[in-house]
């Protein structure tokens, strides 16, 4: 995994939230998919973390973003933690498989990848938190993959074309969300690499610890 992205951990990050806004609207869901490679080198969907967040204080939330996603911020069973909280314990959660997978950063994937970019971002910096585990500007967009590889922007019909059983009744849900982006990610990924597309390097091409990489 560690030569694969250039030192580099592919993370899915996927958000429900209460509008568009990343400034001023509630993060309402949160879920991470982490992603490791298998013997025969194909990248595999691991393990998927997910939290119901609470909004936080003076966020908004639209009705029309309660009525899309079927979340009810406020009911009793919901077990919601506060973004702090979802935060640092995924954070935790992707250090120690960076750790393990001996990568020296996280790259954020996503469906659309720069709104859930944008939430998280603004999430980190609303709740103090120093240092994030992923890139700050380099991301990995499925539905930019997934319209050079099937023709289709759209997560459901990208899934439905790459043979992927997608559930629209599941949808918008952040962590099925999550996994069925990953699975799109990696049967991308391993696509291009049965194709010809990607073998290992002859040397190990990694950042060193605290480098940035070029945009």
């Amino acid at each position: 995994m560690n030569q694969r992205f250039r030192g580099y951990l592919p993370v899915v990050i996927d958000m429900e939230t209460g509008g568009f806004n990343a400034a001023t609207d509630a993060v309402l869901e949160l879920a991470g998919t982490l992603m490791r490679m298998n013997e025969a080198g194909e990248l595999v969907v691991h393990d998927t973390l997910s939290y119901h967040v609470t909004p936080f204080e003076g966020a908004n939330i639209e009705q029309s973003a309660l009525d899309f996603t079927g979340i009810d911020p406020w009911h009793p069973f919901r077990e919601a933690i506060s973004e702090e909280q979802a935060l640092k314990t995924l954070f935790a959660a992707v250090r120690k498989e960076m750790k393990d997978q001996g990568c020296i950063r996280a790259v954020l994937v996503g469906h659309n990848a720069h709104f859930d970019a944008g939430f998280l971002a603004a999430a980190v910096e609303r709740c103090g938190i120093k240092r994030s585990p992923f890139h700050p500007f380099s991301h990995f967009d499925t539905a930019t993959l997934s319209g050079l590889a099937y023709g289709q922007t759209v997560l459901a019909k990208a899934c439905q074309l790459a043979g992927i059983e997608f559930n629209n009744s599941e949808a918008h849900a952040a962590a099925y969300d999550a996994e069925k982006t990953a699975e799109l990610f990696c049967g991308i990924v391993n696509k291009w690499n049965s194709l010809g597309g990607w073998t290992p390097p002859a040397e190990e091409e990694t950042l060193e610890p605290g480098e940035v990489s070029e945009p």
